[in-house]
């Protein structure tokens, strides 16, 4: 017996995942002090960069990131929309380098009050929006809300339609397997659940997972991640994407292991001036798997009169 408690006891301490000091992961992730940002009640981690004065008719542009991940999924749209655009990236409280959220309200209400007070507080009154997975919900939900702000929007491969474990009108029950992530998340665990994203394996450098299983384990983010999980109640969405009135492009990788390509048919007959691209051999993730190929798509449509 106690031979077994012993052994039980080392593999408890061999898989403990404790979360990781700010100081490094802010020293290896954060580009310049000045990106950590008082917003509203919250600390933000934002990078503001581009151009603006040199391309006017131009608009910036919004990125929002899906569950669990950061601003960082953006650096390669980013670094190419730059010299055209005002591109304007967040880390959602509680998600990358921003702290959670001080009154532990992950809502999707409480997210689109965030986003609004961060725009206001940039002198941004009107702008595209670019959202992925969970922020593409919270992206076409700002679009539907606030239509007067929304210059165009960018759907890729956005959450939404009820699946399960989520259904409309109520909050997920989130698995005790689940929750357990909080106290155990080894690095290959992690690489196992994030290699369903992907369409070709290669593409979960070791580089990228470290960024991830170094994020994840920010002080409070995995806390904030369940209860953001806690707090998510889908309402049907067809009522609010038919009031979108700025220009829509999909973007959706057809191999796509997460949310289904399927499911772009609803989004397309809801929301009015919509339009589809296929990605051929692409995942859950297209822009950090074909970053290259979808920038070309995404500039095109930035750039339509």
């Amino acid at each position: 017996m106690l031979t077994a408690l012993a052994a039980l006891s080392a593999l408890s301490l061999w898989l403990w995942t404790p979360d990781l000091p700010r100081a490094p992961l802010e020293q290896r992730y954060l580009a310049a002090e000045s990106d950590m940002i008082e917003v509203g009640v919250w600390r933000l981690h934002v990078r503001d960069s581009g151009t603006p004065p040199a391309h006017p008719r131009a608009p910036p542009v919004l990125m929002l990131h899906g569950f669990g991940s950061s601003l960082h999924t953006w650096d390669a749209w980013a670094e190419e929309l730059a010299p055209r655009h005002r591109v304007i990236r967040v880390d959602l409280p509680g998600s990358g380098l921003s702290p959670p959220d001080p009154t532990d309200n992950y809502s999707d209400t409480r997210t689109l009050e965030l986003l609004i007070t961060l725009l206001d507080q940039l002198g941004v009154e009107r702008i595209s929006v670019i959202g992925h997975s969970m922020g593409g919900r919270i992206a076409w939900t700002l679009a539907a809300r606030y239509p007067a702000r929304m210059h165009k929007l960018v759907l890729v491969a956005p959450d939404g339609f009820a699946s399960p474990p989520f259904d409309y009108g109520q909050a997920v029950d989130v698995p005790a397997v689940l929750a357990l992530m909080r106290y155990v998340l080894p690095r290959s665990v992690l690489k196992m659940n994030l290699k369903a994203a992907y369409a070709k394996p290669e593409a979960l450098s070791e580089e990228r997972l470290s960024r991830y299983h170094d994020l994840i384990r920010a002080p409070g983010a995995r806390d904030a991640m369940l209860a953001r999980l806690r707090q998510t109640v889908l309402v049907p969405p067809q009522p609010l994407l038919r009031q979108i009135q700025a220009p829509t492009l999909l973007l959706w990788g057809e191999l796509d292991g997460v949310i289904p390509i399927t499911n772009a048919g609803d989004y397309l007959q809801a929301i009015p001036h919509s339009r589809l691209a296929r990605l051929a051999d692409v995942g859950h993730v297209p822009q950090e798997e074909a970053a290259q190929s979808t920038l070309l798509l995404l500039q095109e449509f930035l750039q339509q009169e």
